[in-house]
């Protein structure tokens, strides 16, 4: 007999079913297996950054090609493992006065690809334990992969009209992951049925009608966009008020959700709320050094917008609320070192008005050298000038 007819025989479907319930003893809430193929939605995806719909988010045009098949983030891959971990937590107490929100996933006190990286390289190893010569592959959406494609057709769920992955028992509040693995395995069935109905409740909710039509997100649009991804510029004037009290991200289109009603709270330690986060101050934001920022942010999903990016989205959101007791940290604001948080409260003070503030923009007009901050400031004075009329 020859030395291959020796080999076990690898029994795909005991192989699937190990390694997913591996996968949930790592922590994952579901977890379901795709064949490793060009996604349905690739050539949507590809219309979609055609429209411009990307706005400044350049890397992934940049690699547009890898997303048509995972091999080209793992070359020998066969097989995709999606994977979801829930971050839905307590409610956190209503917000007031100068108090800004940020998005549910930020509210612990980790980033959340270390936490799923460590899941991850867990399940990795026990994966190779019981399958010695099967790659892996984690990814945690810095790869280019469409992982809600991947989702639907591991089974786990179906794409809704916020473009979000919807589960009928997990809801939305989840993150998704994938791993890639060498061995052909036996797949789960794709997810063939929509249940969104006739409900568009994340459609009439937005806030910024970032939504083209059901399923079609204009992330310049979108709040989370603006205040994560366009963080080295100006948000344009005309979606600032839309803003409302969002300083990091946005969850209207989650909380709206009929399918969130029920989504169960996560057992993760690490994404339960800090206090400070869940609401933010929005003062005590901005008067943050670049010291202090780093001290308070590193570790967590804010740095990401860097200290600019926050503070400017803090001094909008101040703006937004008219709240008085801001004055003084945003006219502080008007001489920060970074533009943007310059033109940014220049802009809210617009929008605030109050005894002393149109002499304050005159005297940094005088002396402001960077000319969107000029046009910031001239209107601003327009706006206070109307408002004295």
């Amino acid at each position: 007999m020859s030395e291959a007819s020796d080999l076990p025989v690898r029994d795909q479907g005991q192989q699937s079913a190990m390694i997913k319930r591996l996968a949930l003893e790592a922590g994952f809430d579901l977890a379901g297996i795709a064949p490793a193929v060009t996604p349905e939605g690739y050539h949507q995806f590809l219309d979609w950054l055609n429209q411009g719909y990307a706005g400044e988010m350049s890397y992934i045009e940049r690699r547009k090609e890898a997303y048509q098949h995972p091999q080209y983030v793992m070359s020998s891959v066969k097989s995709v493992l999606m994977l979801t971990l829930n971050y839905r937590t307590e409610e956190p107490p209503p917000r007031s006065g100068t108090e800004a929100r940020i998005s549910r996933y930020a509210w612990g006190s980790t980033d959340y690809h270390s936490v799923i990286r460590k899941k991850m390289k867990q399940l990795s190893q026990r994966i190779r334990e019981h399958f010695p010569d099967c790659e892996t592959r984690g990814v945690v959406d810095t790869a280019p992969l469409l992982e809600r494609d991947f989702a639907q057709l591991a089974g786990l769920g179906w794409i809704g009209k916020n473009t979000l992955l919807l589960n009928q028992t997990e809801g939305s509040w989840f993150f998704l992951a994938g791993m890639l693995l060498s061995d052909e395995l036996d797949y789960d069935e794709p997810f063939q049925t929509s249940h969104c109905g006739t409900c568009t409740r994340c459609l009439d909710a937005c806030p910024t009608d970032a939504f083209i039509d059901a399923g079609t997100l204009d992330a310049r649009k979108c709040i989370s966009y603006l205040t994560i991804e366009l963080r080295d510029q100006p948000i344009p004037l005309e979606l600032r008020t839309g803003l409302q009290e969002w300083v990091f991200g946005c969850d209207v289109c989650q909380d709206v959700c009929p399918w969130n009603r029920k989504a169960p709270v996560s057992r993760e330690r690490s994404f339960q709320p800090v206090e400070e986060f869940s609401p933010l101050d929005a003062v005590e934001l901005l008067s943050l050094d670049a010291t202090a920022f780093q001290e308070r942010f590193q570790s967590t999903p804010m740095s990401r917008a860097r200290r600019a990016g926050l503070l400017r989205n803090a001094a909008i959101v101040l703006g937004n609320l008219g709240d008085s007791s801001a004055l003084p940290v945003l006219l502080k604001s008007l001489h920060d070192s970074e533009p943007l948080i310059r033109g940014a409260a220049a802009w809210a003070l617009g929008n605030l008005g109050g005894a002393g503030v149109a002499a304050s923009l005159e005297a940094r007009l005088a002396i402001e050298p960077e000319a969107e901050v000029v046009q910031e400031l001239e209107w601003a004075r327009a706006e206070i000038k109307k408002q004295g009329e």
